[in-house]
């Protein structure tokens, strides 16, 4: 397949672009980690930015809302905020002290559900801000991503405990271990073909979990490619950075892995999104935004 990898460079230097997603405007939106500002990238490059009232927020991943907006998480802050699209941001304390929000996801019950990686915990938070959190079973698990899976749960990925965990809207948290010990799952994603699948950034495998709990595992080519996040295509395949590979990989749903290398050394690839114009759109923590045209 070929592909072409275009590359914008953001206004400020060491932004650090984190989180990726489309927004309900039809453009890409994004977090800087480390320039602590929501970012807004069109498909022909043009970028907007908008900083956060909270300093050094950490902010994380960014997830499309109901409302006309997006939700974002604060990991060094101890927040979920919210932005829209003309940049006016809102922003929730969580109820648990240095709980650490890091992966955010809109859920079948009209509520975002988000992951507490040092608080251990799951948390919800309505429109109007309300906050539950759903302690874990196990100690130290450090929930990574989650997502809303075509069952109407929450799956998340236990980074920490090498696990893949469900949580219904009512609360009932269940777990399978992955089969690769220590495997350091992080981004996790609903394939087309009603599977979930997920990254092991140790384990240098792609897995696959159906929503019985059956796992397979497709190792990468690359040694110590420390893949981070994963999406859907649009030829029933998936996407997925590889930080320590600085490549994008695109896996079939029968395990074919081809890698794509970018055009920027070192340019830590983290989060990815199928964009409106049919791209895969990536964040680089080395201050650019890519897009992978196929």
């Amino acid at each position: 397949m070929n592909v072409k990898i275009n590359e914008y460079s953001l206004p400020i230097p060491e932004s650090g672009p984190y989180g990726i997603t489309l927004g309900p405007d039809e453009e890409i939106w994004f977090t800087e980690n480390k320039g602590n500002r929501i970012g807004r990238i069109t498909i022909d490059g043009q970028i907007s930015e908008y900083p956060l009232p909270t300093k050094d927020a950490g902010i994380s991943i960014i997830v499309k809302g109901i409302e006309g907006d997006l939700w974002f998480t604060e990991y060094k802050s101890n927040k979920i905020g919210k932005v829209t699209i003309d940049g006016k941001v809102t922003e929730y304390i969580l109820p648990t002290a240095n709980s650490g929000p890091y992966g955010i996801t809109l859920g079948s019950d009209r509520a975002f559900w988000f992951t507490e990686i040092t608080g251990n915990k799951i948390g919800r938070i309505t429109l109007n801000g309300e906050v539950t959190e759903y302690n874990l079973p196990e100690e130290a698990s450090f929930p990574s991503m989650i997502v809303a899976g075509p069952d109407g749960a929450l799956w998340f990925t236990e980074n920490q405990r090498n696990k893949i965990g469900r949580i219904t809207t009512s609360g009932e948290i269940t777990d399978c271990s992955i089969p690769t010990t220590a495997s350091g799952p992080v981004g996790i994603a609903n394939g087309p073909d009603g599977a979930l699948w997920f990254v092991e950034i140790a384990g240098n495998k792609i897995g696959r979990i159906t929503t019985l709990g059956e796992i397979l595992e497709f190792p990468l080519p690359t040694i110590n490619a420390k893949p981070h996040a994963i999406v859907s295509g649009k030829e029933r395949e998936l996407w997925f950075t590889e930080w320590g590979g600085n490549q994008i990989g695109r896996i079939t749903l029968r395990g074919g892995i081809t890698e794509y290398a970018i055009p920027t050394l070192n340019s830590e690839p983290h989060g990815l999104v199928f964009g409106p114009d049919g791209a895969i759109w990536f964040a680089e923590e080395s201050n650019k935004i890519g897009q992978l045209i196929y």
